[in-house]
């Protein structure tokens, strides 16, 4: 299964997290992708003011290509580029399962983990890599 692993990629521990859970994806015989290896460094900033233009198009365009759209929703609320892609996704019918590792409460409601938003777009929403990987 081709899968697209949405989530912040700005921080190094963003980014090892996001390698972590490529990993044990790849372990388990999907195919996953992260905007961290769509691009490099210096090429976006080689296509300066038109580098935004052009992850906007890759991200959509690789979105279109997955099975599944898998999101990381630690923090106080879901990353905005995060979120986007969810509702992009959720538009295309393409299932969306969510990972929070966090414990905070970030949701509308004492019920809620996240935003209903992203919450109610989701099939899912695993604790943990190994409760994600038995959901799908």
């Amino acid at each position: 299964m081709k899968i697209y692993q949405a989530g912040p990629l700005f921080t190094e521990a963003d980014r090892d997290w996001h390698k972590k859970f490529t990993s044990a994806l790849n372990q388990k015989g999907h195919t996953a992708i992260w905007p961290g290896d769509l691009f490099d460094e210096e090429h976006l900033l080689s296509l300066g003011i038109k580098a935004k233009e052009h992850i906007f198009e890759r991200c959509m365009n690789t979105i279109d290509e997955c099975d599944i759209l898998v999101a990381l929703l630690d923090g106080t609320q879901v990353d905005d580029g995060t979120s986007w892609e969810i509702g992009y996704a959720f538009a295309k019918n393409i299932p969306i399962y969510g990972i929070r590792t966090d414990f905070r409460n970030g949701g509308d409601t004492s019920h809620s983990m996240v935003n209903c938003m992203i919450e109610c777009s989701c099939k899912g929403i695993a604790k943990s890599i190994s409760e994600l990987l038995e959901l799908l």
